[in-house]
């Protein structure tokens, strides 16, 4: 995952494991997920975060964002050819894209070498590749027939900046099923964003597709929801 902000370097502590609960915990790591402000501080906050994310956030907090993903790519048309997993962390999406089409080949890119070493324990990744999203990323792979991303466009993470970088990495006729915070895609002029990029005559009309990020366990999240943007490129 990757952020940006001002240039403080000191990333939160991630919180102390000896006397939570998952669902504690997992709130905590959240608060300190959403207050990142540099690449930097990224690097470092998942260093730590990586080694109990799926246990302690995804599962304390029921963490089913990626699920809806995975169905809203399942539902579109697109060319044959590889996914990119964009902030692809311990590779929650491409297991549940792969529940759902086993034959599927992911590529997946993230800011935190810890992250990606968890994802490559889940063995549903052909490559997977270190990469700030907030600096020039053009080295990366291009021609995928679609791009995804579940839980790096939201606070403290990505704002829609990288998006028009992102949509140059897709084959024509490739899709996107990307996740963005409901609240940050309000706050940081992602509608606008995108309206450029459909202006630019680079993407078709977007439709945006409201899901839960989890499963209400937890009360303080019960109702946090992100928006699936849905489009096509041209």
């Amino acid at each position: 995952m990757a952020g940006e902000g001002d240039n403080s370097d000191s990333a939160p502590a991630t919180p102390d494991r000896s006397d939570t609960s998952d669902s504690g915990e997992g709130e905590a790591l959240l608060a300190g997920a959403y207050a990142l402000q540099t690449p930097d501080q990224h690097v470092s906050y998942y260093r730590d975060f990586a080694a109990h994310y799926d246990r302690t956030f995804a599962g304390g907090l029921g963490y089913v964002y990626p699920l809806g993903i995975a169905a809203v790519l399942a539902g579109l048309e697109r060319p044959p050819g590889p996914v990119l997993d964009i902030g692809c962390g311990t590779g929650l999406v491409a297991t549940a894209i792969r529940d759902r089409q086993p034959d599927t080949v992911i590529d997946g890119v993230d800011i935190s070498q810890e992250m990606i070493d968890r994802a490559a324990e889940k063995d549903a990744y052909r490559e997977l590749m270190l990469a700030d999203l907030t600096q020039d990323f053009s080295h990366l792979p291009t021609g995928y027939a679609a791009i995804v991303s579940a839980g790096t466009f939201t606070h403290g993470h990505l704002g829609p900046e990288p998006l028009a970088g992102l949509v140059r990495h897709c084959a024509s006729g490739g899709v996107a099923a990307l996740g963005v915070n409901s609240q940050h895609f309000a706050a940081q002029g992602f509608r606008a964003a995108l309206e450029c990029l459909q202006t630019q005559a680079r993407i078709t009309a977007p439709r945006l597709h409201e899901v839960p990020i989890y499963d209400g366990r937890d009360a303080a999240h019960a109702d946090d929801t992100a928006l699936i943007l849905i489009f096509t490129v041209i």
